[in-house]
């Protein structure tokens, strides 16, 4: 223990140079310009430039917009249905899983391929999935007698339309995260429940799912982070120029949109301290309620 301390007060200088290149990036490029948007919010911009104190006036006239409502909504819509990606990870993780499986490496990097690639080419490509005159997923509908909606150009239907990319975007990180959980539980527990006569769905219930709620916790965490965050693809697959955006914008769309359409920069620091918000309570919530479902033995 001397030794320990005596080293401690040795080192001195040391750690701090270390970490000091860390503390000046974290403090230039977030802590900064969070404190700025947090000041900017309870200000009014000129149409030149300059600043004018107005109080709380903004979160008063957030509060009693409808848009912000709106976006609220579609950003829950889309965070719920983007979740729908983790049990379809664990499904897919646990297909990859089995031994003896041919093909395991090509179809990981088959469903990571989409995390890799750039989010501008997906949803470019998407975008022309989903059109409703000459899309081709309106064309698989059309061979069984369904007439497609035009997807990304009706309320509510957009926003989901826009979460299915989410998933597609979001499933190969999950699947190699609750890949490499997998990997961790004991082969004897699945032959301990297969000798009870315990069928694929209930191991899958009852030793998969138990034993992979830390890596279930870790990807429902980032993966709701990301989604209350969601802004490049409605800006491109839905974009400023869709009579529906009023509609199917989100509340990091509509800071954009504010701050740099309608260049109320003021209001739009006010949304973006509100989003800010948000997920910082989402993530609190998520990480009191774990203790209650997550096993880490």
């Amino acid at each position: 223990m001397r030794l320990v301390r005596a080293r401690r007060q040795h080192d001195g200088w040391v750690p701090w140079a270390f970490i000091f290149p860390t503390v000046v990036g974290i403090s230039a490029f977030y802590l900064w310009p969070t404190l700025q948007s947090v000041y900017f919010s309870f200000t009014e911009w000129g149409p030149f430039g300059g600043t004018t104190w107005i109080g709380a006036e903004n979160y008063l006239r957030l509060a009693g917009d409808p848009q912000v409502l709106k976006a609220l909504g579609n950003t829950a819509l889309y965070t719920a249905v983007t979740l729908l990606s983790i049990p379809l990870a664990i499904w897919l993780a646990s297909l990859l899983n089995r031994p003896g499986l041919r093909g395991r490496t090509f179809f990981r990097i088959l469903f990571f391929l989409p995390v890799v690639t750039v989010p501008a080419a997906i949803a470019m490509v998407w975008k022309l999935m989903f059109n409703g005159e000459f899309g081709v997923i309106n064309y698989v509908l059309s061979l069984v007698g369904i007439t497609g909606p035009f997807w990304l150009q009706t309320p509510v239907v957009s926003i989901v339309a826009v979460a299915v990319v989410g998933i597609w975007t979001t499933l190969g990180f999950n699947m190699i995260i609750l890949g490499a959980g997998l990997q961790t539980i004991p082969d004897e527990l699945y032959e301990a429940a297969e000798l009870d006569g315990a069928s694929p769905v209930r191991r899958l219930l009852h030793v998969t799912v138990p034993l992979l709620t830390p890596s279930i916790f870790f990807v429902t965490t980032i993966t709701v982070i990301a989604s209350l965050k969601v802004f490049d693809l409605v800006f491109l697959m839905i974009g400023p120029t869709n009579p529906v955006i009023d509609d199917a914008q989100t509340l990091v769309y509509l800071f954009y949109d504010e701050g740099f359409l309608v260049n109320d920069k003021g209001y739009a620091a006010a949304i973006g301290v509100v989003v800010l918000l948000v997920i910082a309570a989402v993530t609190l919530v998520q990480f009191r309620l774990q203790r209650r479902w997550v096993h880490y033995e």
